[in-house]
């Protein structure tokens, strides 16, 4: 999901941002990337939201990311990925995050197929947990979905994203909240009505179609017509597969359901038989006082309290740990090691000249509809024609981890992952004299990732 900053092709400027060593962008949005980073006084490594103060003012989203902000400032939850600090330059918000290394349960998912019901158990038992916690402090997710639940080193699920959440504050005077949004297949039939919603019932729809998704390895609710896909979740039109067990069925039967006033309640999903199997909620310390001084700072015009951003020209190369830490930890295996990925990025290693490299994933493209835009050893290439989730845009990079040897990334910027695969498969058919494994053997839709 996420992608590489260029490193020593030409001389590199490395940044700075207070005691932050900004690295490599491993994440981008509408409205702000995601760099890699270190803290430069304990070497711990973070990752930074970096929003561009400009583009949020004429958006008119300064409210809107100021409450994102404070809501994640507000979660101190060992399932809930952690916000340390917020920092402001004149130009830019820098949100100074946890660093989660495992992944996302989507690629899981994706990859290895339904997991097992234990398994599964112990990541909606965490999730819902979390949910719990939130919800107590006034705050729902209204976006919860597969690719928001992260992994870390020790396979425990961390929430992330909390970009559509909304604090009790903004609920009107009927109670409910009224601002449509979340992922279509996730969200719950009264949020697709825009009848007014409890955010707390919204969440716990969501939670159950993961659940659904974690033990059959599909989604209960899909079409590719959206007018019929509304339909099926106005209605609760699923079915559980035959390998659910009667507790699984039974439990996830009372949570989709449509009427969020006899929809199950978190207090009821914790008495719930199946549920309950093993459950054993965390121990964690989250009684100490909360400030929003850095938020307000960051977001003011006094630059006194605004940050310092300073760059460094010089010569550096990508660190390979750098490269492979976001979701390999440290198996330096997988960087040379030629490798199939079901993901929404993929990376091969090339010892041709990184010009070369740029110039022959441009041709491949071509042919296949894609349009291409070059810059210096980045490249997008994009398919004017529309697919299932929107035209499929694709971020290229090169970037050099030893004098003779190159890294390649191809990130799904937009569109559908399945179809970024598709394309990727047809693209490496023709790369076969650009994709290097180690022994001199290059193979079909290789990536080392």
């Amino acid at each position: 999901m996420y992608r590489a900053k260029r490193a020593a092709l030409s001389p590199k400027v490395k940044r700075r941002v207070g005691k932050y060593e900004l690295g490599r962008t491993i994440g981008e949005g509408t409205f702000a990337k995601v760099r890699f980073a270190k803290n430069t006084e304990t070497m711990e490594p973070v990752a930074i939201k970096i929003l561009d103060k400009e583009k949020v003012q004429k958006l008119r989203l300064v409210e809107q990311i100021r409450r994102e902000i404070c809501t994640m400032k507000l979660i101190k939850h060992p399932n809930v990925v952690r916000l340390h600090e917020v920092m402001g330059s004149k130009a830019r918000i820098f949100i100074v995050l946890e660093y989660i290394t495992g992944g996302e349960l989507f690629d899981t998912i994706y990859t290895n197929g339904r997991l097992k019901e234990e398994e599964a158990r112990k990541y909606f038992q965490q999730l819902i947990n979390a949910v719990d916690y939130c919800h107590s402090r006034g705050v729902y997710h209204r976006d919860l979905k597969l690719e928001n639940l992260l992994l870390d080193a020790a396979g425990n699920l961390k929430v992330s994203d909390f970009g559509l959440s909304a604090l009790t504050e903004q609920v009107k005077a009927d109670g409910l909240l009224h601002t449509t949004c979340g992922t279509p297949n996730y969200v719950a039939p009264e949020v697709i009505e825009d009848r007014g919603y409890d955010g707390a019932a919204a969440d716990i729809w969501s939670c159950g179609v993961i659940l659904f998704i974690l033990l059959a390895g599909f989604l209960p609710f899909e079409d590719e017509n959206i007018i019929a896909l509304y339909k099926k979740i106005s209605e609760a039109q699923f079915t559980c597969p035959s390998w659910f067990s009667t507790g699984a069925k039974k439990l996830i039967s009372r949570i989709l359901d449509p009427n969020p006033s006899t929809r199950m309640t978190i207090p009821q999903i914790l008495e719930d038989p199946w549920f309950k199997k093993g459950f054993k909620p965390p121990v964690f310390d989250d009684k100490y006082e909360t400030s929003f001084d850095d938020v307000y700072a960051a977001f003011g015009d006094s630059e006194d309290q605004h940050v310092k951003e300073e760059t460094e020209h010089k010569p550096t190369s990508m660190n390979a740990f750098e490269l492979i830490s976001l979701n390999q930890g440290l198996n330096l295996d997988n960087l040379f090691e030629a490798k199939e990925e079901h993901k929404r990025e993929t990376r091969f290693t090339s010892q041709c000249p990184p010009k070369e490299i740029i110039s022959k994933i441009a041709e491949a493209a071509r042919p296949l509809g894609f349009d291409i835009q070059k810059k210096n050893y980045k490249m997008r290439m994009e398919n004017p024609k529309a697919g299932r989730k929107g035209n499929l845009n694709v971020a290229t990079e090169v970037f050099q981890v030893a004098p003779s040897l190159h890294v390649v990334e191809l990130k799904k910027a937009k569109g559908d992952t399945l179809e970024f695969q598709m394309f990727y498969r047809s693209l490496s058919t023709q790369l076969k004299d650009v994709v290097w494994k180690c022994g001199g053997e290059v193979e079909d839709n290789s990536t080392a990732a």
